[in-house]
């Protein structure tokens, strides 16, 4: 099995590196060179791309875009070119470990795709988020379940693994920004493929990309999603 993990990352100097280390490290000791780290830079006007080359590792990969893709946008730009028969993404904050990313990617085989969950059972917050942004979050995933009846507790954690098959459904993607996790879902769930949400142990980071002007713009555009699809 070839493991690709994707990674879209903007602006992101001060973490990219950490995140790096932990999981070349961590995979390089379980598959040897059977794996890919694909970091997509999309936009950046800092030193991301730069740190990127200079981590010099034939198996971490970096792809480059002038313009701002949004998250969704570099997942599916990193889709395109990912080898692996099992391919995943995960943030570049590091929020997600390369350890609890592997307990994800262990539910692959019984299942087409596994998700970091920081909501079922058995999940751990490490530094939690603010109360504020805990109550967009309670609030937004039921939004999300009375518009898609996904029955997913945590559509946003940023760790998720799927079988290469998946490929066929990120072709037909509309949704580039923060809510392409839901439209990503959605897609799965009506195309007959399981999903599993794996508890994990998540840290919640303080320079966090999404700011609450994203979270209104995630509720506009997922209802435009929904009555137009």
């Amino acid at each position: 099995m070839k493991l690709s993990i994707i990674i879209p990352a903007y602006n992101e100097e001060k973490r990219i590196q950490s995140t790096l280390f932990d999981y070349y490290n961590y995979f390089k000791r379980i598959y040897k060179d059977d794996f890919e780290i694909i970091v997509v830079c999309d936009g950046c006007k800092d030193r991301t791309p730069e740190i990127v080359k200079d981590f010099g590792k034939k198996n971490v990969k970096l792809l480059e875009f002038p313009n701002r893709l949004g998250k969704g946008g570099g997942v599916i730009e990193g889709f395109k070119v990912a080898k692996g028969s099992v391919i995943g993404f995960t943030d570049a904050d590091g929020s997600t470990s390369a350890e609890e990313f592997e307990k994800i990617l262990n539910y692959i085989g019984k299942y087409d795709c596994a998700i970091g969950s920081r909501a079922t059972k058995g999940s751990k917050l490490l530094v939690k988020q603010t109360i504020i942004r805990r109550f967009l979050g309670w609030i937004f995933r039921n939004y999300v379940n009375l518009l898609f009846n996904l029955g997913i507790k945590d559509t946003q954690c940023g760790a998720k693994v799927f079988k290469k098959e998946v490929k066929s459904i990120i072709n037909h993607m509309k949704i580039k920004g923060f809510a392409f996790d839901v439209e990503l879902l959605y897609r799965l769930k009506n195309n007959g493929f399981s999903i599993i949400e794996v508890p994990i142990k998540w840290r919640n980071c303080e320079e966090s990309k999404v700011r609450f002007k994203h979270v209104f713009d995630m509720f506009w555009t997922l209802l435009k999603f929904r009555f137009s699809s």
